[in-house]
């Protein structure tokens, strides 16, 4: 999985920066995966992307990905 920053945040849906600077966006249905309520511009997020690139799983750092899974 790999890490960015959330830049934007709205209505489910946003964007992300990588640590190399390049950005992208991730969609609501991405966002429902998480089990979160909303995400804050400067929170730390862990990713996973479909075989397509697209960003299909955004979770915060702090939380594991099996916990997040095991709790929906």
């Amino acid at each position: 999985m790999e890490q960015a920053t959330v830049h934007t945040f709205a209505e489910g849906s946003g964007s992300v920066v990588f640590d190399n600077g390049v950005g992208a966006d991730f969609d609501a249905d991405a966002f429902a995966r998480s089990g979160l309520r909303f995400l804050r511009p400067g929170q730390r997020v862990r990713l996973q992307r479909d075989s397509s690139g697209r960003i299909s799983e955004i979770t915060l750092l702090t939380y594991s990905p099996d916990s997040v899974r095991d709790s929906q």
